[in-house]
C-alpha cells in the first residue's frame, strides 16, 4: 500500500469550495489504493456497459421476435436462442464485474481507513505530552475512529459513479445516434440533477460540521465520566454526570436529525428526477415514433436505456451527499496530523555502563509564553548517587523529572547525561538509558509479565523476578492465582493503589535504566515499605542514579543530597541534615508534611 502524506484541505464553505475540497480529498485516498481503486472503476464500467448491451439485446430481441411474431404468426426459433444465449451471457459478466466493483470499493475503503487510523495514531505518539494534555481522550479517539470514517464515506459509491459517469457518456453518444429529441430530454435531465445535489451539498456541509464536532464532544464526554468512575460514585455525582452526557447526547440526537430532515427532503427529489426524465423521454419517444423517427426496436432500447439510468444515476448523488461529512471529517484529521511540536531526536548514543550522571545546566521552562515554571535551574546527579528533589505544590518538581527524560524540551539550558545533550541522543538510547515512574500509575490491560517486559528484549522471567523484588512486589504477584500470568484489567483494576505503584516501579527497572527518577511514585505505600524499597535499591542488581520527587521526611532523609526548589528556583541544596538547620523553608515545609503525615496515620488508626 502507498504512503502517502496528504496536504490539509482549506477551509471553504461554499459550493465550489466543498466540491474541490471532496474531489481533493477522494484523489488523496486514491492515491493510497491506486490497484483496488482501478479494480473496482473497471468492475464498474464493464458492468454499466453491459447493461447498456441489454437495452440493445430487449430491443433487438424486440424487433426481430416480437414484431414478426405479432405480424406472421411465427416465433424464430434461431432469434429466441440467440436472445437467451446474448442475456445469459451478459448476466455472466455482470454478476463478475459487480464482484469486481463492490470488493475493490470495500477493501479499498477499509484499507484507506486504517492508513489514515494508523497516520493519526503514529501522529499522536510523536507529538509531546503538553499537546495531549491540551486535547481530551474522547476528541482523540472520536479523530481515530468516527472522523475517519466520515472522510472515506464517499469512497464506497465512488467506483459505481464513476462507472455511471461513463455509462452517460456513452448514453449520450447513444441517444444522439438514434434521435436528437430523446438527447435533449437526456441533457435536460442530467444537468439538473447535478445543480440539485449541489445545493444539497451546500446546505448539509454546516450541517454535518456540527454533527461531527459533537460526536467528538460526545464521545470525549463519555470518556471523562467511564475513566473517572470511581470519583463519580464517590462523590455521588452519578445523577450530574448523566445529565451532563444526556445534554451533549441530545444536542447530537437533534444535530443529527437536522441532517436526516435535509436529507429527507432533497431524497426524494433526487431519486426522482431520473425517473421523471424516463417517462418525459417516453412520452417524446412515443410522439417520435409516431411521427416515424423512431423504429419500435430503437423506442424499446431508448426508453430501457432511461429506466436502467435512473438508479445508478443517484450513485453520483450518493457521493456529492457525502462530500460535506467527508470534507469535515478529513479536515478534523488535518488537524492532528498538521499539529506541530514534534520531539525530534538525534542519533547519538551513550557509551559505557553504571549510573549515568545527570545535569541541569541554566535550565527554563515556559508552559505559557512569558511565564516560566522554571528558571536557572543547575544542579547535577552524580553517578550511583540519589538526588531529592522538594518543595511546595508547583515549584515545578514534576516538571523537572519530565525533563530529565526528556518529555518535553528546556525553553533554555541543557539537560545532560553523561555529557551529552538530550536532544542529541536518539530515541532508542534516551528509553534504555533512564526511566520515569510517575504518581498515577498506568497499568495496561494484560499479564503481570506483559506489562513489566512490554515487549523489549533479554527481559526474561528471572529478571522479572529481580525486578519485583527490588520494588517489593514479588510477594503480592507471587500469591497472585496465575502469578505472572494473571490478568489485570483494565488499567489493573484487580490491584490496590500501592500494588499498581509497585508494579510501575518495577516495569521501570526491569529495563535496568541508568537513571530513574520517581515523580512521588511510592506515594501510595506505606512510609515503611517505601523505606524498604528506596534504600534496596542501592543494593539490587540495578545499577542507577536516582532523581527522585519526594514529600516524606523519612524518603527526603534516605537521599545522598537535596534540591530544595521554591517557585521555579532552587534557593537551597545539600544533604537532608544540612538543609534542617540552616534553611528555614525546607525544614518547615518538610515539618509540616511530616506532621500531615502522622495525622493522616493517626486518624487511619482511630477509624480502625
Amino acid at each position: 500500500m502507498t504512503d502517502v502524506a496528504a496536504s490539509p484541505l482549506p477551509e471553504t464553505g461554499a459550493v465550489p469550495g466543498i466540491l474541490r475540497a471532496g474531489l481533493r480529498n477522494i484523489r488523496d485516498m486514491i492515491k493510497i489504493e491506486p490497484k483496488r481503486f482501478t479494480i473496482a472503476v473497471a468492475g464498474a464500467m464493464v458492468n454499466t456497459s453491459m447493461q447498456m448491451s441489454v437495452a440493445f439485446i430487449v430491443g433487438w430481441v424486440v424487433s426481430q421476435v416480437a414484431v414478426p411474431a405479432y405480424e406472421n404468426g411465427e416465433v424464430g426459433i434461431a432469434a429466441v436462442a440467440t436472445g437467451v444465449g446474448a442475456l445469459l451471457g451478459l448476466s455472466v459478466l455482470r454478476f463478475s464485474s459487480m464482484c469486481a466493483r463492490r470488493i475493490g470499493s470495500g477493501t479499498q475503503m477499509f484499507q484507506v481507513q486504517a492508513h489514515w487510523r494508523r497516520q493519526v495514531t503514529r501522529r499522536y505518539l510523536a507529538l509531546p505530552v503538553s499537546w495531549h494534555q491540551r486535547h481530551p481522550t474522547g476528541t482523540l479517539l472520536s479523530n481515530a475512529n468516527a472522523d475517519v470514517e466520515a472522510a472515506t464515506r464517499p469512497l464506497a459509491p465512488l467506483p459505481f459513479a464513476c462507472g455511471t459517469l461513463f455509462m452517460l457518456v456513452l448514453s449520450m453518444v447513444v441517444f444522439f445516434t438514434i434521435d436528437w429529441a430523446i438527447a435533449l430530454v437526456a441533457l435536460g435531465m442530467f444537468p439538473a440533477l447535478f445543480t440539485l445535489n449541489a445545493v444539497f451539498a451546500s446546505k448539509m456541509a454546516p450541517r454535518a460540521k456540527r454533527a461531527q464536532e459533537l460526536r467528538a464532544i460526545v464521545s470525549a464526554d463519555g470518556h471523562e465520566s467511564f475513566d473517572g468512575a470511581l470519583v463519580v460514585k464517590a462523590m455521588g455525582r452519578e445523577a450530574a454526570e448523566t445529565e451532563r452526557f444526556t445534554g451533549s447526547a441530545n444536542e447530537l440526537r437533534d444535530a443529527m436529525i437536522g441532517v436526516g430532515r435535509l436529507r429527507a427532503a432533497f431524497e426524494p427529489l433526487i431519486q426522482g428526477l431520473p425517473e421523471l426524465g424516463t417517462l418525459l423521454a417516453l412520452l417524446v419517444g412515443l410522439t417520435r415514433y409516431e411521427a416515424g423517427a423512431l423504429s419500435l426496436g430503437e423506442l424499446v432500447t431508448v426508453s430501457f436505456m432511461f429506466s436502467i439510468l435512473a438508479f445508478p444515476v443517484r450513485a453520483i448523488g450518493w457521493v456529492l451527499g457525502d462530500l460535506p461529512t467527508s470534507v469535515v471529517g478529513r479536515r478534523r484529521i488535518d488537524g492532528v496530523l498538521s499539529a506541530t511540536g514534534d520531539m525530534v531526536y538525534g542519533d547519538r548514543e551513550l557509551e559505557g555502563a553504571g549510573p549515568a550522571r545527570l545535569e541541569f545546566d541554566t535550565v527554563a521552562f515556559s508552559y505559557v509564553e512569558d511565564t516560566e515554571a522554571l528558571t536557572d535551574v543547575s544542579f547535577t546527579v552524580e553517578p550511583g548517587r540519589t538526588v531529592a528533589l522538594v518543595g511546595a505544590t508547583g515549584s515545578g518538581k514534576s516538571t523537572l523529572a519530565h525533563l530529565a527524560v526528556r518529555l518535553t524540551d528546556p525553553t533554555r539550558g541543557a539537560v545532560r547525561l553523561d555529557g551529552v545533550d538530550l536532544r542529541e541522543l536518539s530515541h532508542g538510547a534516551l528509553a534504555e538509558t533512564s526511566a520515569l515512574v510517575q504518581q498515577v500509575p498506568f497499568v495496561f490491560d494484560d499479564t503481570v509479565r506483559a506489562n513489566l517486559t512490554l515487549d523489549r528484549e533479554g527481559i526474561d522471567d528471572a529478571r522479572v523476578w529481580q525486578a519485583l523484588a527490588a520494588a517489593g512486589a514479588d510477594k503480592f504477584v507471587g500469591d497472585l492465582d496465575a502469578g505472572l500470568d494473571t490478568e489485570l484489567g483494565e488499567r489493573g483494576t484487580s490491584l490496590s493503589g500501592g500494588q499498581r505503584q509497585r508494579l510501575t516501579l518495577a516495569r521501570a527497572l526491569a529495563g535496568r535504566p541508568r537513571l530513574l527518577v520517581l515523580d512521588d511514585a511510592t506515594s501510595a505505600v506505606d512510609p515503611k515499605v517505601e523505606s524498604e524499597i528506596l534504600s534496596g535499591l542501592k543494593h539490587s542488581a540495578v545499577a542507577t542514579s536516582v532523581l527522585v520527587v519526594a514529600y516524606r521526611r523519612a524518603t527526603i532523609a534516605l537521599a545522598d543530597e537535596v534540591v530544595f526548589l521554591d517557585n521555579g528556583r532552587i534557593t537551597a541544596h545539600g544533604t537532608h541534615a544540612e538543609l534542617l538547620d540552616t534553611h528555614r523553608p525546607y525544614a518547615e515545609l518538610v515539618t509540616a508534611y511530616e506532621r500531615a503525615e502522622a495525622e493522616r496515620e493517626f486518624d487511619e488508626e482511630t477509624a480502625a
